[in-house]
């Protein structure tokens, strides 16, 4: 639901992490321990085997984790319905989201051998969720003084963030956005442009709310990203709004005036470009209509944008390739050494830490069951394509899987190092618009995001994966039953995923769509927008067309920067290793990708998240270790499941059944939450 709306926090796993503690000592407690049998075999199972055990936990988790995160397949079923009056068939919609889910667990296959047994790759959302499920044991098992306080402290800032968020979520809107700026000159256009949070540059700008902090774009936590990956991002984010946005709004970059802030697709004279006009009944590109309305033109921030999206994609590559292949090296020879062994041994084998010690003890997950899921995805999507549902030719289905299968290991590599999620959905839509306009036929945009949604998935889903599969690794819960309850977990939540994605399209649409202004200002459907937007770009009017146009000139050359500025750093961090300037740790591949996200919407938070990094992840770090180690993974997990418990109690008090809007006062302003009363009278947005 959250990836309709502007702000959101991501669901909470440390939600079912808290309910299912409690909730399985309750049930090993009354439930009598009966034998119950599976009527016509053989097998069956005690009601209540004994007392609620970690693994029994931590498996409950994975399979809940499994099936409430979102699916990128979202994108195409509300682009039909929301764009094109097309409801893809339940059946064939359900079917094809649980194929791209199997199809990147599948993939996970790829890398585990890779990231999940080094030691090196921690996983910080795994070592997160593990702090967590450690305290909860020792509470329950072994209580002790440190426990107490661990749980006493996670129950305290829980109730806090709870009742906090109260505040900017609902009764003190301003909390959001404190844009000091617009409150020294509230009617001056240039200081509300420069100091708003919410369509500004958000300088000087602060947030105290957590939906702000925690949720921007890709960055992770700031209790659980390291220190080095938030001043890559805030710095990116510096660039972007304090710099390039000042540039372009007042200097000569960009030629194109209109739509700094817009991420719609526009015409020469700014307005809203009508894209749906542009599809013939044949799904082609409707030459008179185009030549009416003339080419299509984007915002200055929104090409920059697709600059550095296509350079974070071959920054990801090259970048992996000169500083990860020293250790995939090594394990690879690892790898080798356990296939020659005569003994049977497992990978664990290889590895003389602790964890990988008494993981030796349980039989790995074969191969032949990654390579089943596979086929089942395979021969689900493939007969859905058959029958004309999707939208695609059959080859760019193989081609979405042999890009995603590659992509699979870098970039689960920088995940597991830095805990940034680089997103590829663009440069997936801009293959696809090369592939269908090199021949004729299917042309319909939604094409674009269903080949985005099985290239994309197949490597975020297998991320997903491997960091459960850590989880497992961390708690010693043997492979084969955390691989279970990850496919048993996707199987249950695809149908109610489905069924969500129905409700908001239903009740939301007109928001999403642009039809109706919503006054919460939250439901926007960027994420949709902006898939649309880059469809029709790459599908209809086609990249030859597209970069052909003057505004659009130097874009493809990201991919070129892509691949020169890594190996640049590289070259510096071989001439200098022990430089104090640490040239290892300038991702380029998280740079551009934070400078190419959209900041038309929201630029309040990251300063908040930056400071509050440099608290906890630098100077409590490094200054107080043994406070950090002890509390810091259980603050994020407070953190964030009091947001989402306050959340849930704000719809279930405020929107379950008739919606009841906080009144108007000062700190929540009819025409502007954050007092930037002039932000409308900025031309050029």
């Amino acid at each position: 639901m959250g990836y309709y709306r502007t702000n959101y926090a991501p669901y909470s796993i440390f939600f079912v992490q808290i309910c299912s503690n409690y909730l399985g000592q309750w049930m090993a407690a009354v439930l009598p321990s009966w034998q119950v049998k599976i009527p016509f075999t053989k097998c069956g199972f005690n009601l209540n085997p004994g007392r609620f055990s970690v693994k029994e936990h931590v498996l409950i988790t994975i399979s809940a984790a499994s099936g409430a995160t979102y699916n990128l397949a979202f994108t195409p079923i509300s682009i039909a319905s929301l764009y094109f009056n097309e409801t893809i068939n339940p059946a064939v919609a359900i079917f094809f989201m649980w194929s791209v889910v199997v199809t990147g667990y599948s993939f996970a296959a790829i890398s585990r051998q890779f990231l999940l047994y080094d030691p090196q790759y921690p996983w910080f959302q795994a070592l997160c969720q593990t702090a967590l499920f450690e305290t909860q044991k020792n509470q329950r098992e072994h209580p002790s003084s440190t426990s107490r306080k661990q749980m006493y402290v996670f129950f305290a800032v829980l109730a806090a963030v709870i009742l906090w968020q109260f505040l900017p979520e609902y009764a003190f809107p301003m909390l959001g956005s404190l844009a000091f700026l617009c409150w020294v000159a509230p009617r001056n256009p240039n200081a509300n442009f420069i100091g708003a949070g919410f369509g500004g540059m958000g300088f000087l700008n602060l947030s105290l709310d957590w939906a702000n902090v925690s949720s921007l774009g890709n960055n992770g936590s700031l209790f659980l990203t390291p220190y080095w990956t938030q001043v890559v991002i805030f710095l990116a984010f510096v660039a972007n709004c304090w710099i390039l946005l000042p540039w372009a709004k007042w200097g000569n970059l960009g030629s194109f005036k209109y739509g700094l802030m817009n991420n719609h697709v526009l015409m020469a004279n700014g307005t809203r470009y009508p894209l749906i006009e542009l599809l013939t009944p044949q799904s082609t590109l409707n030459e008179t209509v185009y030549e009416e309305y003339g080419p299509l033109y984007l915002g200055t921030q929104m090409l920059w944008g697709m600059f550095f999206d296509y350079a974070s994609y071959t920054s990801a590559l090259v970048w992996a390739g000169l500083f990860a292949w020293p250790t995939i090296k090594t394990t690879i020879k690892k790898i080798r050494a356990r296939n020659n062994s005569k003994n049977g041994e497992s990978i664990n084998f290889q590895y003389n830490d602790q964890l990988n010690i008494l993981m030796r003890a349980y039989k790995e997950v074969p191969v032949w069951w990654y390579i089943a899921l596979f086929s089942a995805s395979f021969i689900a999507i493939t007969s859905i394509i058959a029958s004309g549902h999707l939208y695609i030719p059959y080859w760019t289905y193989i081609i979405a899987l042999a890009t995603g299968a590659v992509m699979v290991t870098p970039l689960g590599w920088l995940y597991a190092l830095s805990n940034y999620q680089l997103p590829i959905g663009t440069t997936n839509e801009l293959l696809y618009g090369v592939m269908v306009n090199a021949v004729s036929g299917h042309k319909n945009p939604t094409g674009a995001t269903v080949y985005s949604s099985i290239a994309g998935d197949a490597w975020y889903r297998a991320q997903l994966m491997l960091q459960d599969q850590k989880i497992g690794h961390y708690m010693h819960i043997p492979p084969r039953a955390t691989f279970f309850s990850q496919v048993f977990g996707a199987t249950i939540g695809i149908p109610i995923n489905y069924a969500v994605i129905r409700w908001v399209i239903a009740t939301k649409g007109e928001y999403l769509t642009g039809a109706k202004k919503d006054p919460t200002a939250q439901w926007t459907g960027q994420t949709v927008a902006n898939a649309l937007s880059s469809s029709v770009q790459y599908v209809l009017v086609g990249p030859n067309k597209l970069f052909k146009e003057p505004l659009f000139h130097v874009v493809p050359y990201g991919f070129l920067a892509g691949l020169i500025v890594p190996i640049l750093i590289y070259l510096l961090h071989r001439l200098f290793p022990t430089s104090k300037l640490k040239f290892h740790l300038w991702n380029t591949t998280i740079f551009f990708s934070c400078l190419s996200n959209f900041y038309g919407n929201i630029t309040s938070g990251y300063l908040s998240q930056f400071l509050g990094s440099f608290i906890v992840m630098y100077w409590e770090y490094r200054y107080r270790y043994k406070l950090w180690a002890r509390y810091n993974y259980i603050l994020a997990a407070a953190f964030d499941a009091g947001f989402n418990f306050n959340m849930l109690l704000i719809f279930l008090f405020f929107g379950s059944g008739k919606v009841t809007t906080m009144p108007n006062w000062w700190g929540n302003d009819a025409d502007s939450s954050e007092r930037c009363f002039a932000l409308s009278e900025v031309e050029g947005l």
